[in-house]
């Protein structure tokens, strides 16, 4: 029986370094999982991420949660599950 999915967020911080955000998409990309949204923004010495997936199994979504914080510079990943993450609007490109 397969279990639901649910939109998922992550919201980090981390350290700002010019490898970081290839090493944040790795556990995605390892799961063959693509993202519904990359959002990422410099904040004096560190970087506020913001990745969003829709129709994540829940299971899923603890795997990639524990290996965003091995992320080397990586130092607060938060998970928000649910109806309470907002859907991006089609067609939006955000740059940061």
């Amino acid at each position: 029986m397969l279990s639901a999915s649910y939109s998922t967020r992550f919201d980090l911080r981390a350290e700002a370094s010019p490898g970081l955000l290839p090493r944040l998409l790795q556990p995605f990309a390892k799961r063959d999982v693509t993202p519904d949204l990359f959002q990422a923004r410099r904040a004096g010495e560190e970087m506020e991420i913001t990745i969003t997936c829709h129709e994540l199994e829940p299971s899923m979504a603890a795997l990639i949660t524990g290996n965003l914080g091995q992320v080397i510079g990586v130092s607060r990943v938060l998970v928000t599950q649910g109806d309470q993450v907002p859907m991006p609007r089609q067609g939006a490109v955000q740059f940061g």
